[in-house]
């Protein structure tokens, strides 16, 4: 029974290790997906800010 149980013991540690290889990948992801979102924020802030920007100025021009 000794191979039997050793046998049992190396598929539960690579079990355990595959697990934790895919717990890191989805954590990986997961950070990359808060990356581009806050990417995405800040080019839509941008966006916005230059938005008001020229508004501002065509009514300033306006007022002239």
């Amino acid at each position: 029974m000794g191979m039997m149980e050793d046998a049992k013991e190396t598929v539960q540690t690579a079990a355990k290790e595959a697990g934790r290889h895919i717990e890191d990948g989805i954590d990986r992801v997961k950070d990359k997906v808060d990356e581009i979102k806050a990417d995405a924020a800040v080019k839509k802030a941008e966006a916005e800010r230059e938005s008001v920007a020229m508004r501002n100025e065509a009514k300033e021009r306006m007022r002239d």
